[in-house]
């Protein structure tokens, strides 16, 4: 069997290196990664240059673009005549919990392989600095048995979110909802050398809601979140209201 590994923190991340280690463990692994931190690229897709794909070492390859860039170039490209069987995406540097993963190029990197037909599954650790990926790599194992077992829903990719430690320091794993961060709005105003104002988008985490069953309650809480997502955009209820209006 094989599976596709991305991030999108880019080929040198020592997380996507502990993925792709733990995912040997069920078959063959091949890597096809940004070659630069594209974190928050969300699900963009490059159309406005050439993509440049280069291989590193056997079965690793970085890619000039996005994480959905390189789903897309290793599903319908370069793993065409051979799919893999399952995507994984991370290990992401920091959590991609509440509404962070419509931002993140991780899980919308595992979104790509999804809306692609290949079942997928981001996982993210929860942490700011001295990034320990063991107990993130446990629990990724288990999601990708999980998966290869019992496969997903049509248009449903799962998001694991585990604390930062070994395994034995996290005390499980819960099945969550999406759960909701709340965040500044500082802009940070700077001037270049010629005088020319510049900007930070530098809005800093403030804390969440307590929403009962959420992936930020159960990571705040010591525990791995285990989230089901689809990206069904419509409100049904909407609908209804719209419908009764003379248009």
């Amino acid at each position: 069997m094989r599976i596709l590994v991305t991030n999108d923190d880019g080929i040198d991340s020592r997380g996507i290196a502990a993925l792709a280690e733990a995912m040997s463990d069920f078959g063959e692994v091949v890597v096809v990664a940004p070659d630069g931190n594209r974190s928050a690229t969300a699900h963009s897709l490059t159309l406005d240059r050439p993509l440049r794909l280069r291989r590193i070492k056997p079965n690793w390859y970085e890619c000039s673009g996005t994480p959905a860039d390189c789903v897309h170039l290793a599903l319908n490209g370069t793993m065409n005549s051979d799919p893999p069987a399952l995507v994984a995406s991370g290990i992401n540097r920091g959590s991609n919990m509440g509404q962070d993963i419509t931002y993140s190029g991780t899980v919308m990197a595992a979104y790509e392989a999804t809306l692609l037909g290949v079942p997928s599954f981001a996982v993210s650790v929860s942490a700011r600095e001295k990034f320990d990926y063991t107990g993130a790599a446990f629990y990724a194992k288990k999601v990708a048995r999980y998966i290869m077992d019992n496969g997903l829903p049509k248009d449903t990719l799962l998001n694991l979110n585990v604390p930062n430690g070994p395994p034995e320091s996290v005390k499980g794993l819960r099945v969550t909802r999406q759960g909701k961060r709340f965040y500044g709005d500082e802009i940070v105003e700077r001037a270049d050398p010629r005088g020319k104002s510049y900007y930070w988008i530098a809005g800093q985490e403030q804390g969440f809601d307590p929403i009962d069953g959420s992936d930020n309650v159960a990571v705040d809480e010591g525990y791995a979140s285990l989230t089901p997502v689809r990206f069904v955009l419509t409100n049904d209820e909407m609908i209804d209201r719209l419908l009764k209006e003379t248009w």
